[in-house]
């Protein structure tokens, strides 16, 4: 969050004073300086009440994984709490929604109403236990059983979700709608807590002993690489690993999380490395004599399951959670860190060196896949192939665009082959959530009113949530949705087809769909919409877009055909 946010959070504890539940909740909200809250009636009707009179922006959507995405979008956006609240029988849906957030570690505050204890274990109307559902997808769960209890565990549900790696946590608050409590009145006193208003919310320092180990092992190696992940881009630490990395003559390779942790055409900008990657990326990865994880994980996606980097590479990682250091390398040094705090540690731990021979072995492998890509990013075949799409988005992306886009193929292609060319520009995908991206990018919308929200998804992911364009024209929020119509599930076909092979049947049963007019369906929600199927119709299909001044579908016809490049790995050699 910038500084100019923070400025306007109050600092003064207030006198304690009566007020109901409703209003604790709000007031607790506002303190935050959160500005939007996401739901599904009916819940906490009280404070969604009093969040009108403290201009807080209430947004009622059309499910609760669709709310709870929107939340996530928007606590991405600004690195900063979002709010997502939903009555006792939607518990199950807003849970299920947490887990995008819990892979992303999105600091989404859930509140759920649920059934007083007087009506548990009766076969009430709609009762389920709640906790199980969210033992999985969060970092704390309370039970507010009575109002008293209110103020310590809203305060510790911020705490949990913005310190340390920051998660979703939830609150089950008693009375259907939570009202029980939402309107029983008490005394208590406002405690803004501007810490917990933030992702980090605290930047730990690296001790001196890991620190030295490290900056050795980096300034000992001839070939060192900079794996960037998401909790680097939590940090907020692009400029400082920009002056790192050029200070010590290391190239950078990203997680999909940290695709715009350089720009596109940085001399040191390997590529997002993995499974959803470019060769180059994954061929620096594998030359490499040092990986530094800096806020990444090292599991099964970034590692193209496990095949890289080689077994003899020296791993350093930074993380600000110290479970993930040594995670699938027993023999990493490990540095427990704020990564912006440690790459500003580490610069002044380590001399400055120029490693030309690798940055020019980098740059000729960046060079040779770029050559390759461009074949496909200029097609002019018909129905549009995704390349071509990917070329026509990072011509026409504005500058200071935030581009939002689904998992599978949306992030595959995006990943790869959409480049983000000004420091301004940003990028959020799915961390594992098919259809997030729709209603995910109508949070960042809401956190970023001010910037162009582009998103980025297929006909299968935009299915899920197509009711929230309703949401998205009723309250103005005109993002611009680019939907990769190809009329099926793309991404599971080369599966399919090994699966089928030898066999006679109908394999388009099992991930092809109909094809479907998704301009004209945005123009029966009253938003722009149109359908383009030549790849020189784009341009202005895009502007006419943004003019539009409504929620804007731009529905691309094709190729059913197409397929994404495999990783590159050892053994395949491509």
């Amino acid at each position: 969050m910038n500084d100019s946010k923070l400025s306007k959070i109050s600092h003064a504890v207030e006198p304690a004073r009566r007020m109901t539940g409703g209003r604790f909740i709000a007031e607790t909200i506002k303190a935050k300086g959160i500005s939007h809250v996401f739901f599904m009636d009916a819940v906490l009707r009280r404070a969604l009440t009093e969040m009108e009179d403290l201009g807080i922006k209430r947004i009622l959507g059309h499910s609760e994984k669709g709310i709870a995405y929107m939340a996530d979008g928007y606590a991405r956006a600004l690195r900063r709490p979002a709010v997502c609240m939903a009555q006792s029988v939607g518990a199950a849906n807003l849970a299920a929604a947490l887990q995008e957030s819990w892979f992303a570690y999105a600091p989404v505050v859930a509140l759920t109403g649920r059934h007083a204890a007087n009506y548990q274990y009766r076969n009430a109307y709609q009762e389920l236990p709640h906790e199980p559902l969210y033992a999985s997808v969060t970092k704390f769960r309370g039970r507010v059983d009575e109002v008293a209890q209110l103020p310590h565990l809203l305060r510790q549900a911020f705490r949990e979700a913005t310190t340390g790696a920051s998660r979703p946590v939830h609150l089950d608050i008693t009375g259907y709608t939570g009202d029980i409590v939402g309107a029983a009145e008490f005394t208590a006193s406002i405690y803004p807590e501007e810490t917990f208003a933030k992702v980090p919310a605290f930047r730990p320092s690296p001790d001196a002993e890991s620190i030295s180990r490290a900056a050795a092992a980096i300034a000992a190696s001839e070939r060192p690489v900079i794996l960037a992940g998401a909790g680097l881009m939590m940090s907020s630490a692009e400029e400082a690993l920009k002056a790192f990395v050029e200070y010590h003559g290391i190239p950078v390779v990203m997680s999909l999380d940290a695709k715009h942790a350089l720009p596109e055409f940085h001399p040191q900008n390997g590529g997002v490395a993995g499974t959803y990657s470019r060769s180059c990326a994954n061929r620096i990865l594998h030359d490499a004599d040092l990986v530094m994880y800096v806020g990444s994980d090292t599991g099964d996606m970034i590692t193209n399951h496990w095949k890289l980097p080689r077994p003899e590479t020296q791993i350093v990682q930074i993380d600000i959670d110290p479970a993930e250091l040594g995670r699938n390398f027993p023999e990493a040094i490990g540095v427990h860190a704020d990564p912006k705090a440690a790459l500003e540690r580490l610069a002044s731990e380590m001399p400055s060196r120029a490693r030309a021979g690798w940055l020019r072995k980098v740059a000729d492998y960046v060079a040779e896949w770029r050559a390759e890509a461009e074949n496909a990013r200029s097609s002019e075949a018909v129905p549009i192939r995704p390349e071509r799409l990917c070329r026509e988005i990072s011509d026409w992306l504005p500058k200071d665009a935030m581009l939002v886009a689904d998992t599978g193929y949306a992030s595959h292609w995006s990943g790869t082959l959409v480049y983000l060319t000004d420091p301004a520009q940003g990028y959020l995908r799915a961390a594992g959530s098919l259809g997030w991206a729709f209603p995910a990018s109508l949070g960042v919308q809401c956190a970023m009113p001010d910037r162009p929200v582009v998103c980025l998804t297929g006909d299968g992911g935009f299915m899920y949530h197509l009711p929230e364009l309703e949401t998205a024209r009723r309250y103005g929020l005109n993002v611009i949705t680019i939907v990769n119509n190809n009329h099926c599930l793309g991404q599971g076909r080369r599966n399919i087809d090994i699966a089928y092979e030898g066999r006679k049947g109908n394999k388009e049963e099992i991930f092809a769909y109909r094809d479907t007019d998704f301009a004209q369906i945005a123009r029966d929600f009253d938003c722009f919409g149109v359908r383009v199927e030549k790849p020189g119709d784009l341009a202005k299909a895009f502007d006419d877009a943004r003019r539009s001044g409504k929620p804007a579908v731009i529905d691309v016809v094709t190729e059913f055909e197409a397929l994404a490049p495999l990783p590159w790995s050892p053994s395949s050699g491509s």
